[in-house]
């Protein structure tokens, strides 16, 4: 995914309101209506968080009779997500780099406290 794309993504994803719309939609294609239901918020203000989900690709919308209907596109979310996988291994291994050497100094800690003094 190139980096402009990525960026959109997540700009997408920064919003709480966006992030529910998404959670929404994994139970389905929903209007509008639907998806504003829960919101104290006008249509129009729904409308515009849809437009910046559909620019980021994680959604797209159809028009099925009078009702224009959302549907979630995982792929892009799977590309962010494989994104974040590198920055979790690389902090995997530092955790575990540090994890070695807190034992290693618990060990030697341990060791210095069971020597007797001379």
């Amino acid at each position: 995914m190139p980096v402009d794309e990525l960026s959109a993504v997540f700009a997408a994803l920064a919003d709480p309101t966006r992030r529910a719309l998404l959670t929404r939609l994994e139970a389905g294609d929903a209007s509008v209506a639907e998806l504003g239901s829960p919101f104290a918020m006008s249509q129009p203000a729904i409308s515009q968080h849809l437009k910046v989900l559909e620019n980021a690709g994680l959604i797209s919308r159809t028009r099925v009779g009078t009702a224009r209907l959302s549907h979630l596109e995982p792929a892009a979310l799977k590309e962010a997500s494989e994104y974040m996988e590198r920055y979790k291994r690389f902090w995997n291994s530092a955790f575990d780099t540090l994890d070695h050497a807190l034992a290693a100094y618990q060990e030697q800690a341990q060791a210095e406290k069971e020597t007797p003094d001379d």
